[in-house]
Formats: C-alpha cells, structure tokens, sequence
C-alpha cells in the first residue's frame, strides 16, 4: 500500500488572505478606524463596530503583498493583527 504525497494541497503556498485583528490599544482606537476606512469602503459607524467587535476578520481576499502593507500599517497603530 502506497500513501499520496505528504501535504498534498495544504504544501502549497497560501495566495489569498483574510487580515483579522486580534485586539488593538485602546489610546490607538481612533487611529485604527481611520485606517480600517481607508482600505474598506465602510462608513465611520460600520468601521467603528467592526473594530469594536474584536477579534473581527477586516478584510477578506487579499494577495500577501496588500496583506502584509494593511498589517504592518496596523501593528504600528498598536493593533494586533493575524493573516489567515
């Protein structure tokens, strides 16, 4: 008996990704919903309850390199946030 390759599909490199962030510093809550509007088309309410409702999936679909850009643009707000 002979088994598949080992990883098979979960081997190949992710090309889509989700920015869901994890919690934020509270002094920082402005700021970061500024910036969630600034790459969502969400109002000031709706991007105000999204980052309230943590941990909250920002965006979805993204290529790695938006991914990262929104991430790192956000971890220096004081977010903590996780591609998936």
């Amino acid at each position: 008996m002979s088994s598949g390759p080992a990883g098979g599909a979960a081997a190949a490199e992710k090309t889509v990704f989700d920015i869901k962030l994890e919690k934020f510093d509270a002094a920082a809550k402005i700021k970061i919903i500024k910036e969630v509007r600034s790459f969502t088309d969400l109002g000031l309410k709706e991007a105000k309850d999204l980052v309230e409702k943590v941990p909250a999936v920002l965006k979805k679909g993204l290529t790695k390199e938006e991914a990262t850009a929104i991430a790192e643009k956000l971890k220096e707000l004081g977010a903590t946030v996780v591609l998936e």
